[in-house]
């Protein structure tokens, strides 16, 4: 308990030195923001290669099981013109803010006016024990392709609990960007 207490007062005298040395202070914040642009462009940059507004998704639920659970992280693309038959797909229905991570159970492709062809997608989770129309928006019946965010190409398995249990305890996310922020501000230049 004494080590808690006296690292503590060390953050805090720490923090009283930055304060009083700007020059120190400003190199600090700067390094701080350099975390938080280096992880946007990154972010940003994955975007562009994959093609898909979130190339990185965590599985939220156990419909997917046994291949996916609940915790999973999965890479999407969406550079791929088609989708097929059989593939993990993840879709966002307008109206609705958290994407779904299903499987593609039939592909419906119709000739339009103009020669060419479309296709639209009926999905379900495997663990699921009907289609996915129910989650669909009111009166569709088919995912089109624009609602398909990309495909799963790669999994890491059970990373993402780290963001569930965040948006399950927002006061841990803010806890924990506050100690982030603390570490990098008290945090000393070799």
């Amino acid at each position: 308990m004494q080590s808690i207490k006296d690292s503590i007062e060390e953050n805090v005298i720490s923090l009283r030195h930055l304060w009083a040395n700007k020059r120190q202070l400003m190199f600090q914040v700067l390094n701080l923001s350099m975390i938080c642009f280096s992880a946007l462009m990154i972010w940003k940059g994955l975007m562009v290669v994959t093609q898909s507004e979130s190339p990185v998704v965590v599985v939220l639920s156990g419909s997917m099981e046994p291949a996916f659970h609940r915790g999973d992280i999965l890479f999407l693309n969406n550079r791929r013109p088609n989708v097929d038959v059989g593939d993990i797909v993840v879709f966002k229905i307008t109206g609705r803010d958290i994407p779904i991570v299903h499987r593609v159970l039939r592909v419906h492709t119709h000739q339009l006016p103009n020669g060419t062809s479309t296709s639209d997608f009926l999905t379900k989770g495997d663990n699921n024990p009907v289609d996915d129309r129910n989650l669909y928006a009111v009166d569709q019946l088919w995912l089109n392709r624009q609602e398909i965010l990309g495909t799963a190409i790669g999994a890491l398995p059970h990373i993402g609990y780290v963001t569930i249990v965040l948006q399950d305890y927002p006061v841990l996310k803010f806890l924990m960007v506050g100690l982030m922020a603390l570490f990098v501000l008290t945090g000393k230049e070799t």
